[in-house]
């Protein structure tokens, strides 16, 4: 009687990991590299637009001579 008990015990218990525990696991693993890629993808967004908008150096310091006046012509 006691070899019964113990075989359906550990086997509850076997069932128990490989059925719950471990696809659990497997799951969250995933979803944590999910959150990672994308908060990097975004970081690689952030930055990609702050070089972006961040005006070259040519664009900075223009010569006085370069300015065109503008007249209206009638």
């Amino acid at each position: 009687m006691k070899f019964i008990l113990y075989a359906i015990l550990i086997y509850l218990a076997y069932q128990f990991v490989f059925n719950f525990l471990i696809p659990i696991y497997r799951v969250s693993r995933k979803v944590k590299k999910g959150f990672r890629e994308m908060q990097q993808r975004m970081q690689e967004q952030q930055q990609a637009y702050e070089r972006q908008s961040q005006p070259t150096p040519a664009q900075q310091s223009r010569p006085a001579s370069d300015y065109i006046e503008f007249e209206e012509l009638k």
